[in-house]
């Protein structure tokens, strides 16, 4: 009875362990500085958080390329793109993926903005949106909104990549009357 006791003991931490392993980091919080970031698109130009100082900017992340919800969210924020541009954001798509995985996915799709490499997941980390997935790690499907001063002022945790741009573009016209800068 005692080995039964010491072999579910050992069986519950072992899978505690493994859903804590799982899961991600606490993601940044509205109100706080965005994380920088210096990561190759798919044409292998870097891009860092601010390459974009002084304008709003939708950073998404997403967990592969070329997947149907993937696929589905990048093409509504292609056919958007003038919709967000017009309300003053820059966008910039991030995933685990190699750089020749988001040429090949940005070429297929046509997509009109970078889609940036975090090979090895260090960005995903920083902004709380990485989590494991058997040996490797991917990024949860999260989005935020920075502000032209690099601070994050709207996370969006739960995405419906049907109408999630629509939201964004929303949230951007909204943001953008309220906004004023600290300072």
């Amino acid at each position: 009875m005692k080995r039964i006791r010491i072999a579910l003991l050992s069986m519950t931490t072992l899978l505690l362990t493994a859903l804590l392993l799982a899961a991600p980091l606490a993601a940044q919080t509205v109100g706080e500085p965005a994380p920088d970031f210096e990561l190759l698109d798919q044409y292998g130009d870097a891009y860092s958080l601010d390459d974009f100082d002084g304008r709003w900017l939708v950073v998404y992340f997403y967990p592969r390329a070329d997947t149907p919800g993937c696929t589905t969210e990048a093409c509504n924020f292609r056919d958007n793109i003038y919709a967000i541009r017009g309300a003053g954001a820059e966008v910039v798509g991030i995933s685990v993926g190699s750089v020749e995985d988001q040429k090949a996915f940005s070429d297929k799709y046509k997509l009109p903005f970078p889609v940036l490499s975090d090979v090895g997941g260090a960005t995903s980390e920083a902004y709380g949106v990485l989590r494991e997935m058997g040996s490797t790690g991917i990024a949860n499907r999260e989005t935020f909104l920075v502000d032209p001063q690099g601070v994050i002022v709207k996370h969006y945790e739960e995405v419906d990549p049907e109408t999630h741009t629509q939201d964004v573009v929303a949230d951007l016209q909204t943001l953008r009357e309220d906004y004023s800068p600290a300072g």
